[in-house]
């Protein structure tokens, strides 16, 4: 079993609190490794640390802390098995999808990398003769980052690449439930001569140690990928000190299939949206509106994929295994009940499997005959149950799709432009999908509308979260 310890400012250290947190592989219930259950004082050190390396890492030119990231990709690839197999261990993520996750954190970090010769200022026209201004991107100073356990490595990836090069000295504190890959990056990280206090690791809960990194006034920036609930929290720990933040938080990702919709294509596009890490993803396809001159046909073809999902051990052949923890179970379990209590019906799954399974198994689950007013299709699941609702046509189906307190994405399956370029346009979500599957790109903006959180990441624009303007005038 590994015993995982903080790593602040360049040394790995005991917590303070000398609490642990035990590690449980989903699938086999059983512990794999202990992380420190942090507190107030380790949360002190690390921005200590951080507050002290800030302004050295700023001074130096983006070319050269560039070159850290450029470092992190090849540490990584030098060890993605490695990586991968205990992501998959710490979270019951299937094996392929682990081993993607390690080789998109890799060339993230090689994406802003190539940031470093790319951002810029500005020269503004002034209204007085002999004057210049200018307006400069500076880091925004000290960041933390509070990581989700759903793609844990992906997301610190997210929110150390941009900060980094940008100039800011970062703390991490991974979730409770998932601190292993990261505590493993942690170990390559001290090999590649990051100078002490740029980027620190820390573990523990979100009451104690949370608390204490985002209410501090040394923290200048706080992003966090996590739930409506955590992101409410955080806006209320920050208000005094006036933080900025960043938030990726739940979403409630409606499907549109038209009448004119490619079945083959749509059916492929939605499973795949919806079982991807057991529907255990903020973006993942959580509701469909369907034309119902197309439904029969639709619903037909939907059950006999889902039925098809296989389920089973991470790192067999498998579409996807277990929830991560017993609570995520349950919680599925009694919104599928409340569901099937307010008329849907179950085509297929809605149940734990009936043979001897260990792990928190949920089977692929289809649901009909739900309505707009049914929490199922009101309220995020997080697991791979898909609720089902017939429309008359694309007007009904934006109006339901808009009818919601989430934004983050969204897609339509259609042949017809004049449908694409109507969801383009009136779907009020962050990202839009045609035609694919729910899945952002590195280069694009991965941000929500509404309760789907504020900033976002990725990008040039995710780059932005993490840069303040300084205006300059000179008068010659």
């Amino acid at each position: 079993m590994k015993v995982y310890k903080q790593y602040i400012d360049g040394k790995f250290q005991n917590s303070h609190s000398k609490d642990t947190i035990e590690v449980l592989n989903p699938f086999t219930g059983k512990v794999i490794a202990t992380a420190p259950n942090g507190d107030a004082e380790d949360a002190a050190r690390a921005l200590a640390a951080a507050q002290k390396a800030q302004g050295p890492w700023a001074a130096r030119t983006a070319g050269d802390r560039a070159g850290y990231l450029s470092k992190m990709a090849e540490v990584i690839r030098a060890h993605r098995v490695e990586l991968a197999k205990t992501l998959a261990e710490e979270q019951a993520k299937v094996i392929g999808l682990a081993q993607g996750e390690i080789d998109s954190t890799a060339a993230y970090f090689d994406y802003y990398a190539g940031w470093a010769t790319k951002y810029e200022g500005e020269v503004i026209q002034s209204d007085r003769p002999g004057e210049n201004i200018f307006l400069m991107l500076q880091p925004i100073g000290v960041v933390v980052g509070i990581c989700p356990w759903n793609f844990p490595f992906f997301v610190m990836a997210r929110k150390v690449a941009p900060s980094l090069l940008t100039g800011c000295a970062t703390i991490i504190k991974p979730s409770s439930e998932t601190p292993c890959t990261t505590f493993e990056f942690a170990k390559l990280v001290d090999e590649i001569g990051l100078p002490p206090g740029v980027l620190n690791f820390v573990s523990g809960r979100g009451g104690t140690l949370g608390d204490a990194l985002v209410k501090s006034p040394v923290t200048d920036l706080v992003t966090l990928t996590g739930s409506v609930e955590a992101g409410q929290q955080i806006i209320a720990a920050t208000a005094p000190n006036i933080t900025k933040t960043s938030l990726e938080l739940g979403g409630k990702a409606p499907v549109i299939v038209c009448a004119d919709a490619d079945l083959d294509l749509t059916v492929k596009a939605v499973v795949g949206s919806r079982i991807i890490y057991s529907g255990q993803v903020c973006n993942c396809a959580e509701r469909v509106y369907v034309d119902e001159k197309i439904a029969d046909e639709f619903m037909d073809r939907m059950a006999k994929a889902m039925a098809a999902v296989t389920y089973g051990d991470p790192f067999q052949n498998t579409d996807m295994s277990c929830q991560i923890n017993r609570e995520q179970l349950a919680k599925i379990e009694a919104m599928v009940e409340r569901a099937k209590q307010q008329g849907a019906q179950v085509v297929t799954g809605g149940e734990r499997p009936a043979e001897p399974k260990t792990g928190p198994f949920y089977k692929p689950t289809l649901l009909a005959n739900c309505k707009q007013d049914m929490e199922i299709m009101r309220k995020e699941i997080f697991g791979p149950v898909l609720p089902v609702m017939r429309v008359s046509g694309l007007d009904e189906a934006i109006a339901m799709a808009n009818d919601c307190e989430y934004g983050l994405t969204s897609s339509i399956f259609t042949s017809g432009v004049t449908n694409m370029m109507r969801a383009m346009n009136e779907l009020k979500f962050g990202e839009t999908y045609v035609n694919r599957e729910h899945f952002e790109a590195m280069q694009g903006f991965h941000a929500g509308w509404r309760k789907s959180g504020i900033g976002g990441a990725d990008g040039k624009h995710g780059l932005m979260e993490y840069l303040q303007t300084h205006v300059v005038y000179v008068q010659r």
